[in-house]
């Protein structure tokens, strides 16, 4: 099969994934191939016929099943990309784990890091060496993901870390939400948190090892906030809800991102939002979720 461009979209069966699948989908070219990824296979399926049938798809669409909790298999689908197509020139990392208030912190801990963490450093490493060049890589964050939504003492653990020290990190984040110190580590309890900034952080950490050379060829690697989306994941955390954004309205700032003819040097490695980076430094620690916590 002969394919123009390549677009991998992570996360993608329902919400602003799926969302951002049909906005590529519509807006890339009839020989271009946006791949839409998710665990459960029957969904995958289910999806990639329902894009692909919609009245404005004009690419082709094909669902591939990646659980991103499974490293390797995100390795074995780079390897397969990489030897059918040569590369790919889209990938938008959106996975998320959905937690919700009731819910203890510490029970979902480990697959909310592993889908959130483990997988974006996994699909760094794995779709970063392969993305061809005037390529696009974003990891679908927030505005949690700056560094001021940390207490001080912590932020030496991400601010110019590299992607192994961003991943220790984790672990040590990891081990005390388990051991039930996170409150005198300094951390907050809300794990949307910290996730957020170590997303941010690995991105940073990427982008920084690469930016000359991605500059030259009209790559673009960020993190990018899609801002308030009214999700079944969002809801039970935020009381004002007034801004919420449908998913297909919270996709097209990101899309336009994705699909720029040209890159903005401001955005490179940073935290974009609406189409302006947000300061790494700013921010402060979240109160009115860690009101709701269950630890």
């Amino acid at each position: 099969m002969n394919v123009s461009r390549i677009a991998l979209v992570t996360g993608a069966n329902q919400g602003l994934g799926r969302a951002l699948v049909e906005g590529l989908a519509a807006r890339m070219g009839p020989d271009d191939l946006v791949l839409l990824t998710g665990r459960d296979e029957r969904r995958v399926t289910d999806a990639a016929h329902e894009v692909a049938s919609l009245p404005g798809t004009r690419s082709r669409v094909e669902g591939r099943v990646l659980d991103v909790t499974d490293t390797d298999a995100i390795t074995h689908l780079a390897d397969d990309l990489r030897q059918r197509y040569g590369g790919v020139d889209i990938v938008i990392s959106n996975a998320v784990a959905r937690v919700l208030p009731g819910e203890s912190q510490a029970a979902r801990a480990d697959e909310f890091i592993d889908v959130s963490n483990t997988a974006t450093h996994a699909m760094l490493r794995s779709f970063g060496p392969i993305l061809r060049p005037g390529g696009r890589f974003l990891v679908v964050a927030s505005g949690l993901g700056t560094l001021g939504h940390l207490d001080p003492a912590l932020h030496d653990l991400f601010d110019g870390a590299s992607l192994d020290q961003v991943e220790y990190a984790v672990e040590s984040w990891r081990g005390a939400v388990h051991h039930r110190t996170t409150a005198e580590a300094g951390w907050p309890l809300w794990l949307n948190v910290p996730s957020k900034v170590a997303q941010v952080a690995a991105v940073r950490a990427v982008a920084a090892e690469r930016r000359e050379h991605d500059l030259a060829t009209g790559t673009l690697i960020a993190s990018v906030c899609p801002g308030m989306v009214d999700t079944a994941t969002s809801r039970p955390w935020f009381s004002d809800f007034s801004q919420a954004q449908s998913p297909a309205e919270a996709a097209g700032p990101v899309l336009d991102l994705v699909l720029a003819e040209h890159v903005d040097p401001t955005h490179y490695g940073e935290l974009v939002r609406f189409g302006k980076a947000l300061d790494w430094y700013g921010g402060t620690p979240p109160v009115e979720q860690d009101r709701l916590i269950t630890p």
